[in-house]
C-alpha cells in the first residue's frame, strides 16, 4: 500500500516534492529547497512563502560553520 497514489508516475513534470505532506505544509510560513551544488558549496532556494519572492542563496559549510560561498 501507498499514501500516494501517484508517486510511481513517470509523467509528471517535477517528481521532487517536499517532505512532509499537508502536515508540514500547513504547519510552516517559509518552506526552502536545499541542494548541494559545486564542492562543497550549497544552494537553498525559497520554495514557498508568502512575503519573500522565490530566490536562491549559494553558502558553504565549513569547520566554523556557515560562510559565503567561494566562486
Amino acid at each position: 500500500m501507498t499514501a500516494d497514489p501517484g508517486a510511481t508516475l513517470s509523467f509528471q513534470a517535477d517528481p521532487k516534492k517536499p517532505i512532509g505532506g499537508n502536515i508540514l505544509a500547513h504547519a510552516s510560513t517559509t518552506r526552502l529547497y536545499l541542494r548541494k551544488g559545486r564542492g562543497e558549496n550549497r544552494i537553498a532556494k525559497i520554495y514557498d512563502s508568502p512575503d519573500l519572492p522565490e530566490s536562491e542563496a549559494t553558502f558553504a559549510i565549513t569547520n566554523g560553520g556557515i560562510a559565503d560561498a567561494k566562486d
